[in-house]
C-alpha cells in the first residue's frame, strides 16, 4: 500500500523528491527480499550461503535491520569472478555478500515505484512487467509497421565499469533526497572488489552483479540516451525515429538517412560527456527495412543484418509476399549453448541414462523458452541436432573404445527421447506471419 502511494505521488509530480522513505526498509521488507533471492546463488567474500543464513533467519534479519536503522551497516567488498564472453575474453562479475544482496533487493523494491514513473516506453531491461521478448516484439513492430529505413546499432564498451559515479548520484538525487538511502547507494557503488585475494578500488563504475546495478544502469542511460533522444534529438529530425533499449543494448531506427547520419556523428560526443565509449566497430549504421530489402533484391546483393539480444535480425518476405523481420539465434550464442551442453555431457557421461535425459531435456526446454521465437525454428532444429550428436559422442566414451553406432543410438533415443524443437513465443503482429 505504501509503495503504491509512493508510485502515485511520483507519477503526479515529475520533479518531486522523496526525502523520507528509508523507514520503509523494515524487517518485513528485508525478509521479503531474502525470500526472493536465488537459493543457489554464489556466496560473497564472507562465504555465507542462503542455507547458512536461513538457519537463523529471523534473528539474522532483526540484527540486519538494526544495523541499517542505526547506520552501522557496512557494505562488504565484492568478490570478483570472470565468465566467458561470446566474442572471446572474460567478463568481470562482482558478487556481493548475502546481507548486501538482501538490503539491495529491498532498496530496489522501494525505488522502483519512483523511477518507473520516469522511465520511457523505449526501455525494457530489468523493469517490472517487461522482458527481452517485449523489446524484440517492438523491434518487429517498429521496422515492419513504421517507415524504418535505417538502423543504428549501439555497443557501449565496458558499460557498467565506465559509469561516472558523481553523475550517477546526481541523477539519483533528482528524485531521492533521503540521506539514508543516498548513503546506502554510495556505499554500494564505491565498495572495493576482491580479485584473486587483492582488494581493488576503482573510481568509476558500479559492479555488474550487484542487485542495485541494473536499476542504476537503467537510470544512467535514461538520462544519457533515452531522455536526450526523446526531448532534444527527435524534435530536430526531419522524419520518423525510434529507440528500443534493453539495459545497455540499444538500436535506433530512422526513416531518413540524413537524420540517422547526424545522430551517428553526435553520439560519441554525447556518450563521452558521461564517461562512456562506443565500440567503433560494433556501433554501425545500416540500411534496414522494406526499402533496403527491395534495393538488395534489385541489385542482387546480400541484405544487411544486425544483432540484438541474442538474435540476428534478417529482412525477408512472408508467404503472402509481405516484408517481415525474421530472427536466427546468433552464431556466438548457439556455439556458447552447445559448449555448455558438451561440458555437462563430458562431466556426467557415466551418470544413469534417465538422469542424463532429464537434465538434457531441462536444458533444451530452457533454450526453447528464450530462443523459441516463431521464425527461429531452423536454429532450434540445428541446436537439437547438435545436442543429439554431442550426447552420442560422450556416450561412446563410456563404452571403452567401442563407438556407439547410429542404429544403436536411435534405439536409445526411442527409450530416452530428447525434446523436439518447439516454438514457445507467439506471433505478435499479423505483419510478421509467414
Amino acid at each position: 500500500m505504501e509503495l503504491s502511494r509512493i508510485a502515485e505521488l511520483a507519477k503526479q509530480e515529475a520533479g518531486r523528491k522523496f526525502c523520507s522513505i528509508a523507514h520503509l526498509l523494515t524487517t518485513e521488507s528485508l525478509g521479503a527480499a531474502f525470500v526472493s533471492l536465488r537459493k543457489d546463488a554464489a556466496a560473497g567474500v564472507d562465504g555465507v550461503t542462503y542455507a547458512d543464513y536461513e538457519e537463523h533467519v529471523v534473528e539474522n534479519l532483526i540484527h540486519l535491520h538494526e544495523k541499517v536503522k542505526s547506520k552501522t551497516y557496512r557494505a562488504q567488498p565484492l568478490r570478483r569472478i570472470y565468465i566467458d564472453k561470446d566474442e572471446g575474453g572474460k567478463r568481470p562479475i562482482s558478487i556481493p555478500s548475502l546481507e548486501d544482496k538482501i538490503v539491495q533487493r529491498a532498496t530496489v523494491d522501494l525505488l522502483n515505484p519512483i523511477f518507473e514513473q520516469d522511465f520511457l516506453d523505449c526501455s525494457y531491461g530489468f523493469r517490472p512487467g517487461r522482458s527481452a521478448h517485449d523489446a524484440l516484439d517492438e523491434v518487429g513492430r517498429v521496422i515492419c509497421l513504421r517507415p524504418t529505413a535505417y538502423v543504428l546499432e549501439l555497443d557501449i564498451r565496458g558499460y557498467f565499469d565506465s559509469i561516472v559515479r558523481q553523475q550517477l548520484m546526481e541523477m539519483v538525487e533528482g528524485r531521492i533526497s533521503d540521506a539514508s538511502i543516498l548513503r546506502l547507494i554510495g556505499k554500494w557503488i564505491n565498495v572495493g572488489v576482491v580479485d584473486d585475494g587483492r582488494l581493488l578500488e576503482r573510481e568509476t563504475g558500479t559492479g555488474q552483479g550487484q542487485i542495485i546495478s541494473p536499476l542504476l544502469a537503467n537510470l544512467y542511460l535514461h538520462h544519457v540516451l533515452d531522455r536526450w533522444f526523446e526531448d532534444e534529438v527527435k524534435p530536430r529530425l526531419k522524419g520518423f525515429a525510434a529507440e528500443i533499449r534493453y539495459a545497455d543494448d540499444a538500436i535506433l531506427c530512422f526513416a531518413n538517412r540524413e537524420d540517422a547520419q547526424r545522430v551517428f556523428d553526435v553520439l560519441p560526443k554525447r556518450f563521452a560527456k558521461y564517461g562512456l565509449t562506443l565500440h567503433p566497430e560494433k556501433t554501425r549504421l545500416l540500411a534496414f527495412g522494406r526499402r533496403a530489402y527491395r534495393q538488395a533484391q534489385r541489385t542482387q546483393t546480400k541484405p544487411a543484418t544486425f544483432d540484438f539480444l541474442g538474435f540476428t535480425h534478417l529482412m525477408a518476405t512472408s508467404r503472402r509476399g509481405r516484408f517481415v523481420v525474421h530472427v536466427r539465434t546468433m552464431k556466438k550464442r548457439l556455439k556458447r549453448g552447445l559448449k555448455a551442453i558438451a561440458d555437462w555431457c563430458r562431466a556426467h557421461c557415466h551418470a544413469p541414462l534417465d538422469h542424463q535425459q532429464q537434465i538434457l531435456n531441462a536444458k533444451l526446454r530452457g533454450h526453447f523458452q528464450y530462443y523459441g521465437r516463431p521464425s527461429n525454428y531452423r536454429s532450434l532444429a540445428k541446436f537439437v541436432q547438435e545436442v543429439r550428436r554431442i550426447w552420442r559422442t560422450w556416450l561412446s566414451r563410456r563404452t571403452r573404445g567401442r563407438s556407439l553406432s547410429w542404429p544403436r543410438f536411435v534405439k536409445l533415443l526411442a527409450r530416452y527421447p530428447l525434446l523436439r524443437p518447439r516454438i514457445t513465443r507467439p506471433w505478435t503482429t499479423s505483419v510478421n506471419r509467414t
